[in-house]
This record gives structure tokens, C-alpha cells and sequence, in this order.
């Protein structure tokens, strides 16, 4: 037993030192679709790998793999794919990947709206998904209610009309029935073979415009419940 408790704590040597965040690097979100959920600041994740592995390209680098955006109606989203690497006992391992997601086209209330950061913070999303897997930041994403008084983006349901009410507001939409429904059937076969609650609750983030649209939401929440029921992921 002691032998298997010394292998569990060596293991967990890294994922100890990179899981707890700082009061002041977590932001309650205020506003929009993520309203009372928290932002991690990112500078937080740069200095918790640094202060564990080094600088940036000495003890811990990253390399982009794949940049690309999807229009989905008037919407339009960019998501970036990354292997990221750490250097331990002077070897380098292999990639742990990530991918992270932004609009760059929004739909809103006075019309559409264009990030010129969108880029920017997908990367961002992607380095945070795999920082993820050493342990960064896990006490905010461990299970939800459990040690935890925050919730971030991922425990979101806000599309279970039945179980799990709405509370924020839905978002206005100006794009049109066909624009809607061209953008649903793009998504149908996702949502119908989503394989987790985690990837529906991603796909629900990354289509705003959807929201309000009721075959989207029938969809989701019949796969809701068959995940619930455990139908086969």
C-alpha cells in the first residue's frame, strides 16, 4: 500500500501544483450568455507553467497545428488546434493537444458585430483545454459542487427547457428562418451523435444563434436525455 501511495504521489507531483487558483486570477463573468460563470485569467496559466516547468520555450513551448473558422448563418466561428509540450528531466514530452473556439461574427441586438481578436482568444481557449491536462486550474474544473463556489462555462445547461430552466435571458436574433435552419442541419448530426454532456454543452456555446430556435433545442435536449439514460457514447 505505502508503495502504491509513493507511485500516486509522484504522479500527481505536477497536477498538485498547477491545481489551485488564486482568488484574484478568477473574474465572475458579468453579462452576456457566460453571466455568473468565471474567467481564469490566462497570464495566471502562463506564470503557474513557468513557475513549474520555465520560460516559454525552455521548459514549456507550444506549437499551432491548425487554424480554421465555420460560418453557421450570419455567425461566424474560429477555432485553433495546438500541441503543447513540457520539458521534464530534460526531455521533452510527447504533444498534449487542445483545441479552443471564438467568434469572429456575432450576431446581437443591433446586428452583427466583428472581433478582430477572435484568433487571439481561440488560441487562448486551446492553451487553457490542454494546460487542462497537467492539472492547470483543476480545482475550478473539478466536479461541479464539490469543493467549488464558482462555475465556469462548462457546467452550463441553459438549453434544457424541462429539467433545467432557463435563467438568462435568450439571446434577440435578426438572422432570418432560412439562415437558421441551414445552420441547424449543419450541426444535426453533431448534436445527434454527441458523445458526452461536455460536447453538447461546447456546441451549445459555440451557437448562439441558435438558441432560440426550437429544432435546435428539441435536438438537444433529446440527446440530453438519452446521454441521461444512458444511451451509448
Amino acid at each position: 500500500m505505502a508503495g502504491k501511495n509513493n507511485v500516486t504521489t509522484e504522479n500527481l507531483k505536477f497536477y498538485d501544483v498547477v491545481r489551485q487558483v488564486p482568488s484574484e486570477a478568477i473574474k465572475k463573468i458579468s453579462g452576456g450568455r457566460l453571466n455568473g460563470m468565471s474567467d481564469i485569467n490566462p497570464v495566471w496559466r502562463i506564470r503557474v507553467m513557468t513557475e513549474t516547468f520555465g520560460p516559454c520555450g525552455l521548459g514549456w513551448k507550444y506549437e499551432i497545428t491548425k487554424q480554421w473558422q465555420e460560418q453557421f448563418g450570419q455567425e461566424v466561428k474560429c477555432f485553433t488546434n495546438i500541441n503543447l509540450y513540457v520539458k521534464v528531466n530534460d526531455v521533452w514530452s510527447d504533444p498534449i493537444p487542445g483545441t479552443g473556439g471564438a467568434t469572429l461574427v456575432e450576431v446581437n441586438s443591433r446586428g452583427l458585430y466583428v472581433s478582430d481578436e477572435g484568433y487571439k482568444m481561440s488560441l487562448t481557449d486551446a492553451l487553457s483545454v490542454a494546460m487542462k491536462s497537467l492539472g492547470v486550474a483543476a480545482d475550478v474544473y473539478f466536479e461541479k459542487g464539490k469543493n467549488l463556489t464558482y462555475d465556469t462555462k462548462y457546467s452550463q445547461q441553459s438549453y434544457i427547457a424541462n429539467e433545467n430552466p432557463v435563467t438568462q435571458p435568450k439571446p434577440e436574433l435578426s438572422a432570418s428562418t432560412e439562415e437558421l435552419q441551414a445552420a441547424f442541419e449543419m450541426i444535426k448530426q453533431n448534436i445527434e451523435n454527441a458523445p458526452s454532456r461536455k460536447y453538447l454543452d461546447d456546441l451549445h456555446i459555440q451557437n448562439v444563434a441558435l438558441h432560440n430556435y426550437k429544432p435546435y433545442r428539441d435536438a438537444m435536449n433529446k440527446r440530453v436525455k438519452e446521454l441521461a439514460n444512458g444511451a451509448k457514447e
